[in-house]
């Protein structure tokens, strides 16, 4: 099960829309689960999506791997935040958690 937390205008595709309340999306884990694999099954156009997009509470973008029972949170176009200029996303991390070849914890290197 992936849980797929949405805000902003993308809460329609929610059952709770209220503000107030958490806006959750709950779907089956596939293998070979990305973000992009897990927003198109949750039906969010990619025209909508901001650049903030977390795994687990870790900044991520649309190749980012999704584990089974994670947290994802995704955020539309219009809530913007400043972690696309201080974080690199961490696609690069392998199923334990660990940097894949000729890649750092941060992301790519530079």
């Amino acid at each position: 099960m992936v849980h797929v937390h949405v805000y902003g205008k993308l809460r329609r595709h929610a059952a709770a829309t209220d503000p107030r309340a958490a806006s959750v999306v709950q779907i089956t884990h596939c293998p070979g689960d990305t973000v992009r694999a897990v927003v198109e099954r949750v039906g969010i156009s990619l025209d909508e999506l901001g650049a903030n997009l977390f795994v687990d509470g870790h900044y991520a973008d649309l190749e980012t791997p999704v584990p089974d029972g994670a947290r994802v949170g995704l955020f539309p176009d219009d809530m913007q935040l400043l972690y696309k200029w201080y974080f690199r996303p961490e696609r690069s991390l392998d199923p334990r958690g660990e940097p894949r070849p000729g890649e750092t914890k941060k992301g790519p290197r530079p």
